[in-house]
């Protein structure tokens, strides 16, 4: 049967009016069909070169466009522009020295406890600086004096109680904010300072720039702490 298709295939294509070469490259044509259609074109190549030993660095190259008051947050390597695909700007060691941080001292007469931990620790963050960011210590040092003349509102003196426990079973000992205050003045406004700070060792370490004095004199005075500036109008109390 493979024989006797063949040679009608063959007849066929002899009778046919259209003469179809197989040796064109270009034309294909079946021996059933008798006639040649175009081949399809192949797809154009495009070569790119290789980029694989190429940098591209946009850079702005006037260093004039920068306002004066932002240049300090570019490196000298960066002296023909700032580089405009990392604009972030995160501080570096050099930018929260211990050693360069500025103090401050308050005087805790007859203000409310909770108002005056809230304006210590916005300032121990660093939340009033430009510069703030959540995860560095960026804040400043609080000198607290007079620690033992803080005050409280409504009937907190008797009613609010603090807890501490020895570690064993039944060391529970509470004790009202009167009582801890005659014993130890300092730790009513540590605890209330604590609670406001962040949970970890960076909450521990920015703890540590905290000093509470019972009275009015500090060993800090080779700081030159100044005046801790208070925005809460409601933070004095009225007698």
């Amino acid at each position: 049967m493979a024989i006797a298709s063949a040679s009608s295939a063959v007849i066929l294509s002899a009778h046919s009016p259209h003469k179809c070469s197989f040796a064109s490259p270009n034309n294909s044509c079946t021996p059933f069909l008798g006639f040649s259609f175009a081949a399809k074109a192949a797809k154009p190549v495009i070569r790119t070169p290789s980029l694989a030993n190429r940098t591209t660095q946009i850079r702005c190259q006037d260093l004039s466009v920068v306002p004066k008051d932002q240049r300090w947050m570019f490196e000298e390597s960066e002296i023909d522009g700032p580089d405009i695909w990392n604009k972030t700007w995160y501080p570096k060691a050099s930018d929260h020295v211990n050693t360069d941080k500025t103090w401050y001292v308050v005087d805790a007469t007859d203000k409310i406890l909770g108002r005056l931990a809230s304006t210590i620790a916005i300032y121990i963050r660093g939340k009033n600086l430009a510069t703030y960011t959540p995860s560095v210590d960026m804040g400043a040092f609080v000198i607290v004096v007079n620690a033992e003349k803080v005050a409280v509102s409504g009937k907190k003196r008797t009613q609010k109680l603090y807890r501490r426990h020895s570690g064993r079973p039944g060391g529970m000992k509470v004790e009202t904010f009167d009582q801890l205050q005659q014993r130890i003045p300092e730790r009513i406004i540590e605890h209330a300072v604590r609670g406001m700070l962040p949970k970890g060792r960076l909450g521990r370490a920015l703890f540590n720039h905290l000093k509470v004095y019972k009275g009015p004199d500090h060993p800090h005075e080779a700081q030159k702490p100044i005046e801790l500036p208070i925005r809460d109008k409601r933070i004095q109390m009225q007698k």
